[in-house]
Parts: structure tokens; sequence; C-alpha cells
């Protein structure tokens, strides 16, 4: 085990010590909660989107920030009322290979469940310019992310995999990053966020001081998605970039509708949820972030079991708890009719 490994199993088991907060059940509405991330990311924009879709059918959906995927797995485990996370999948595949040897970790995901398979999550390096390449962060303040983000887990495995030691290595998110890179403090941040992330969007980068490093070394291609940020994605960047990506999921948890009254309420909740995105998902794709035009709902991560809440609201019979009429969904075109045949076929609608 390497030592990036060991110190993340012994992060992880410190996260599974604390104690989450419980919150209250209000009377006149079952709570519901999803976990994303940072208020410039994507996540936080995605997780809108499905709220909008809970709001459309009279219901809340609240829309949680957080420190990112390790939090937001750990909270659809542990934390009342959080019957949704978005997380990256690499984060999963690393769970899921220690989980074989670490009761911490069996523990924590046991019982957590695939809702829907969501987008690519493009690696952002934001670097000064006189540093070329992923290589050349050797030696240098490199900050990582905070320290329970899928940011900081896959910062610090793609520099294992290179064999890059950073000088320094800053756990800190990237609203402070961006401000440290640009006082000089730091040389390069990571931030793993579907493109366009508003980060990079918003930040007013002078082209000829900082640029996005390209990520093309052979094993990061093997092991990652290579992907393209095409050029004018950013206003700092006028030549497309090669880069690789992670894929984002929504999690949840397999509540049993026979063991009480909340989790039978929270399997509802999840059922509505995941009616609504298939039911709705050509107006997300025309009206929701631009990131689900990229969402393919067929690409399951190997290993992990879609929920049977999820297949419950799967099922062409089901009629979600709405508390008024759902928004008219935005008619199906022959493409988009065809693709959710595929879909349903796939995940068993």
């Amino acid at each position: 085990m390497t030592n990036f490994a060991k110190r993340s199993l012994h992060l992880l088991g410190a996260a599974l010590a604390v104690c989450f907060g419980t919150t209250s059940i209000e009377a006149q509405e079952f709570e519901k909660n999803i976990l994303t991330g940072g208020p410039t990311g994507t996540y936080i924009q995605i997780g809108r989107d499905i709220s909008n879709l809970m709001a459309g059918c009279g219901q809340t959906l609240t829309v949680n920030e957080s420190a990112g995927s390790l939090e937001n797995f750990l909270g659809v485990r542990r934390r009342r009322a959080t019957q949704f996370g978005i997380v990256q999948s690499d984060v999963l595949e690393y769970l899921k290979t220690y989980s074989a040897n670490d009761p911490d970790i069996a523990r924590a995901i046991a019982g957590v469940r695939i809702a829907f398979p969501l987008y690519n999550e493009e690696v952002h390096i934001l670097a000064s310019k006189d540093i070329g390449s992923v290589a050349d962060l050797s030696g240098k303040r490199v900050a990582v992310g905070v320290a329970d983000s899928g940011t900081f887990l896959t910062a610090s495995l793609l520099l294992d995999l290179v064999g890059v030691e950073a000088g320094e290595t800053l756990t800190i998110g990237p609203d402070e990053s961006m401000a440290r890179l640009k006082s000089g403090e730091i040389d390069a941040f990571f931030y793993v966020a579907g493109a366009p992330a508003r980060l990079f969007a918003d930040s007013n980068l002078d082209a000829s001081t900082y640029h996005l490093l390209p990520i093309v070394d052979p094993v990061l291609q093997a092991v990652y998605t290579p992907v393209q940020i095409p050029s004018g994605t950013y206003d700092f960047v006028s030549d497309p970039l090669d880069t690789v990506a992670v894929k984002a999921v929504l999690m949840t948890y397999e509540y049993d509708r026979r063991k009480n009254n909340y989790h039978r309420l929270s399997c509802d909740a999840v059922a509505d949820v995941s009616n609504l995105i298939l039911n709705q998902f050509s107006a997300l794709q025309q009206i929701g972030h631009p990131k689900w035009g990229q969402v393919d709902l067929n690409e399951l991560p190997p290993g992990w079991d879609i929920g049977s809440c999820v297949n419950r609201g799967l099922d062409v019979n089901y009629v979600p708890n709405c508390r008024q009429e759902p928004a008219a969904s935005v008619p199906d075109s022959p493409a988009n009719a065809a693709y959710r045949e595929r879909i349903c076929a796939a995940i068993g609608c």
C-alpha cells in the first residue's frame, strides 16, 4: 500500500469517527437533502437542478454545500435526512479496492447505492506560466483540495501515479487556492469539476501569467478517461486542452420501506427523485447545467448496485408523490425517445 493510501485510510477512519449532526423532520413535510460541493462548483448547480425538479412536484429537496466527494459519500451513509450525495467515481473505486482489508471502509460502503451516473469531471490544474507540465510540479507549492474532497483524492493519486513529489502540498479549497495562486503563495492547484467550472469562468485570469496544464501522461490516460476541454471554454484558454476526467455519480442509500417510517419516507423520496430525473431528462438537458447534455445514464460504475428505491421510481407504473402537478416536460425528440428506451433497457425501468 502506498504512503498516500495509508494517509487516506487514516483520514477516512477519522472521518468515520465524526458524529454527524441530526436534523429535525418538519411536521408538514419530510426532510430531504442532497450533499453537493462548494458554492462555485458544478456539483451544487447539478444539485439545484434536481431540487428544482422536486419543487415542480411540490416537494422540497434542500441543497447543501460540502467539502466534496468523501464527505458526500459518508453523509449518505451516516447523516440523517440526507438521501443523496454526488461523488467521484475514483473515490468509489478507491473505497471498493480497500474495503476487503479495512473494516472501517467496509462499514462505510455498506448500504450505499448508485442512483444515476452523471457526467465526466475534468481535472483542472491551474498553474503559473513557468510550469509547463505535470512533471514540473515536482518541488513546487501545490494545493490539492480540502481533505474530504474528491479533488484531494484525485490529485494525490495522480501525483503518486506519475511519481511527482511536490515541495509542499496545501489542503485548501478552490477559492482560497485561486487567491493564493494570484498572490504568489502557491505555484499551482488542482480542481476537479465539470467544465465549464464557474471558478475559472469568473476569475478574470491573465493568459500571459496563468494557464491550465495539459495532462497527456500515458499512465494517467490509461487510468482515467482522456478528454479535451474545447477552446473558448474559458477566456484565458485559447486552444483545446488535453486532460483527463473522472465520472460523477449520484449516490443514495438502500432504504428498507418495511423497517420504519423514516426508511419508508426516505425510500419514497429516492423513488420520486429517480422518477422525475428519468421523466424530465430532456428538460434537464435543455434548461439545466450544460453538463446534463453529457450524461449517459447507461454508464454505471462497475461493481456498484442500483438502489432498490431507485428501481421502484423507475418502474413504468410508478406515480411520484407530488403535492402539485409536476412541471410540464420538454417534449421528446425522436433521438431523446430512443435514448430513453436505451436507458430503461440498461437500468430496468
